[in-house]
């Protein structure tokens, strides 16, 4: 038997060995019991089928096992659970998304701005964050990829990807029905039906998921809920498999609709245009909004995708997809029931994207990209009940590309993987924005703004990545990559103010070289991943609010969406999984980022030593402990207890130290009893401190706005469900 010490100190002597580039220490002992072993978790993130050890990639993989077990219930839940992702909630709405990967994303959803995160449903792009918050239910799987994506995906991903891999059709007749009740009157219920004719030729899948939940908060002007939740989800999927052919189509449909009310916020000091003065506001979520407290989402599409195999190891798929998102929202920036800055947002979108993915089992792909979108909407603002004016347009979007993915062995040990994407995109946005005489908005009286204009762009960006495998459970990998975001038009755009606003915002790139390690150890019971990443960011695309006077003296702001120059950033992240005994599991991630500014021209002026990255704290982590043991009762029981840390993050790029949310630790845990096959119950509780901790905000001194918007508090829940 091994020294006591030896294990105890192995894990650490694995991750100095990983970071400086050195074997891992030899195994000695004799094989172990297989129930100690880790699962192999299976990953498409290269178009094929590879376990997550092998893939040269910094993707984090987390199956709908893990997911329950870690009561992530959407997409948001998965931040403190990924290394370098900032993902939650945006401002105002409870099925927007914002997401970060290693310094890279877009906080500002506004149309005509592409993600800086590339947000995938069963390989088809989701173009606008609005909708993109999505439920987790009828999951195999997410995938976070981490770093440009465009060799291997169809819509450029610069800063990385979140992939939702739905559960696969079955040739079984399955199914399971959950429910969930919680504090905060959370009940949710969720179900899935799947089968299959006798010779499997034709299968089919439906999952429905419905969450209802009761406010964080109260609007107290007139009672009503804020921060509750009321939403519901569809997918649908068939498919056809032909017994003889090589071939099979699969359909499949989806539909989210979000009815909850505005997410309520904290006013973080006295409104300076407030007649009556009052006070900044003590509660997280407490407002006192004089607008009608409506805020609805619907979203959804559907897809159809051709499968084929070639033979000699080649397979292709074709994907024709088409989605769409209406979106109808209060926002009242004061919180008061004065009219100081109460804006109504309406937003509509609609994409038809095809791809045809070709495949070569060694290692290879290639791929041709179609996408079409038009985004649009009318953004309606009264200030003060004196100034009158909306921002209304659409921008149209066409993107070709193709890109290439190819492997090849040098050795038996070394590989080398090349890629190449060529993007040519056009976007062409119609603008008119107007000033108008009353709170109606029938009478203009004003034009700011009145432009149709249209940018083209094309962009090659390669990659070239050299794996070495020292065993088959030590791997190591370096990559050299280049991501690209095309740039375009502020549909904000106020010429009257600032001529130069008509003006197009530039194309971002990132140039990103990686060094990773991929350990498996300790006789299958350790995973130990790490990677080391070096980016150079140029044209970084920022979303900036800047106070003016308007022709009327009245004050005013202005946003903009502007280009801060270059930037470097500089990582590393560690994850692991550890099951030293048959009933004990820990896992555990860690990131530290050092993003800065090297140049930041404002009016001329490099300020970069004065500017920081938005929503990218320093340093992060998570580790979570679980220990499972026979149940009286029958079954197993699992325990588990998790801690997560984020060091200071700024959420918005006007870097408000009041708005800023100093570090903080989330606590978690969970009893799940697995009684049987088909019933397992969990206790589950989140934020167990009730920590206070902010995710965005508004810091508008034009309007006497500072507002700051806060995460979920303590929730406390209880769920059963069956599965057949």
């Amino acid at each position: 038997m091994r020294p006591m010490t030896l294990l105890r100190l192995q894990p650490l002597a694995l991750a100095a060995a990983t970071l400086l580039g050195t074997p891992a220490l030899a195994q000695t002992a004799p094989a172990t019991d297989e129930a100690t072993q880790l699962e192999k978790v299976t990953v498409t993130a290269r178009k094929r089928e590879e376990t997550l050890q092998d893939v040269p990639v910094a993707v984090t993989a987390l199956t709908a096992q893990s997911l329950d077990r870690l009561a992530v219930r959407n997409l948001g839940d998965l931040q403190g659970q990924v290394p370098s992702l900032t993902i939650y909630a945006a401002r105002g709405s409870n099925s927007t998304l914002t997401t970060f990967i290693r310094g890279v994303g877009q906080a500002d959803p506004l149309w005509g701005v592409d993600p800086g995160v590339g947000i995938y449903l069963d390989d088809v792009y989701m173009a606008r964050p609005q909708g993109a918050l999505l439920e987790v239910f009828d999951i195999e799987r997410i995938e976070v990829l981490r770093g440009p994506q465009g060799t291997l995906y169809g819509k450029n991903t610069i800063g990385g990807a979140v992939k939702y891999v739905s559960k696969a059709l079955g040739t079984a007749t399955s199914g399971n029905v959950a429910l969930t009740v919680g504090n905060h009157g959370l009940l949710q219920a969720k179900g899935m039906l799947g089968g299959a004719t006798e010779d499997g030729q034709f299968r089919a899948r439906l999952a429905l998921a419905k969450s209802d939940r009761d406010g964080y908060g109260k609007n107290l002007t007139d009672g009503s809920d804020v921060s509750n939740q009321d939403t519901g989800a569809a997918r649908i999927q068939a498919g056809w498999f032909p017994e003889g052919l090589p071939l099979n189509v699969q359909v499949s449909a989806d539909r989210t609709r979000d009815d909850s009310n505005m997410r309520g916020f904290q006013r973080m000091a006295v409104n300076r245009f407030d007649p009556a003065a009052t006070p900044a506001s003590t509660g997280r979520y407490d407002i006192a909004s004089g607008m009608p407290n409506k805020n609805y989402t619907h979203a959804g599409g559907h897809a159809i995708t051709l499968g084929f195999d070639l033979g000699q190891d080649w397979s292709g798929k074709l994907i024709s997809a088409y989605r769409s998102s209406d979106t109808d929202t209060s926002i009242d920036f004061d919180g008061l029931p004065n009219k100081i800055a109460d804006v109504r947002a309406l937003y509509s979108d609609s994409s038809r994207s095809h791809e045809l993915q070709l495949a070569r089992a060694g290692g290879g792909v290639f791929g041709l990209y179609r996408f079409e979108g038009e985004a649009g909407g009318q953004v309606l603002n009264n200030f003060f009940n004196l100034s009158f004016g909306d921002t209304r347009g659409q921008v149209y979007t066409k993107s070709n590309a193709a890109y290439v993915d190819w492997e090849w062995e040098l050795s038996e040990a070394l590989n080398l993987s090349t890629g190449l994407r060529y993007t040519s995109e056009e976007k062409r946005a119609v603008v008119l924005n107007r000033a108008y005489k009353d709170a109606t908005f029938s009478v203009p009286i004003a034009t700011v703004s009145d432009f149709d204009k249209t940018r083209k762009v094309s962009n090659t960006s390669p990659k070239l990545s050299l794996g070495y495998e020292l065993s088959k459970d030590t791997k190591f990998y370096a990559t050299a990559s280049r991501g690209f975001k095309s740039g375009g038009y502020n549909i904000r755009a106020n010429v009257t103010a600032v001529p130069s606003s008509s003006k197009p915002f530039e194309d971002e790139t990132l140039d990103s070289f990686e060094l990773g390690a991929k350990l498996r150890l300790d006789e299958g019971r350790l995973e130990l991943n790490s990677a080391v990443f070096h980016n150079k960011y140029k044209n970084v695309q920022l979303s900036v609010f800047t106070s003016f006077t308007q022709a009327n003296g009245q004050p005013g702001f202005f946003g903009d969406f502007t280009n801060a120059g270059r930037a470097t950033v500089n990582g590393l992240e560690l994850e692991m999984i550890w099951r030293p005994t048959r009933n004990l599991t820990l896992r555990g991630n860690a990131s530290v980022i050092d993003a800065k500014y090297d140049e930041y021209l404002d009016r001329g002026v490099n300020v970069a030593a004065q500017k920081k990255f938005s929503n990218t704290p320093k340093t992060s982590g998570a580790l979570d402990v679980e220990y499972r043991l026979p149940f009286a009762l029958g079954g197993e029981l699992r325990a588990r207890a998790g801690v997560s840390y984020r060091s200071k993050v700024y959420p918005t790029t006007d870097l408000s130290e009041v708005i800023a949310q100093p570090g903080y630790s989330l606590w978690s845990a969970g009893l799940i009893w697995e009684r049987d096959r088909h019933w397992t119950f969990a206790l589950q509780g989140t934020n167990l401190g009730d920590k206070a901790y902010r995710t965005d905000g508004y810091n508008i001194a034009a309007l006497g706005v500072l507002d700051g918007f806060y995460g979920a508090p303590r929730q406390v829940s209880l769920s059963a469900s069956y599965r057949f």
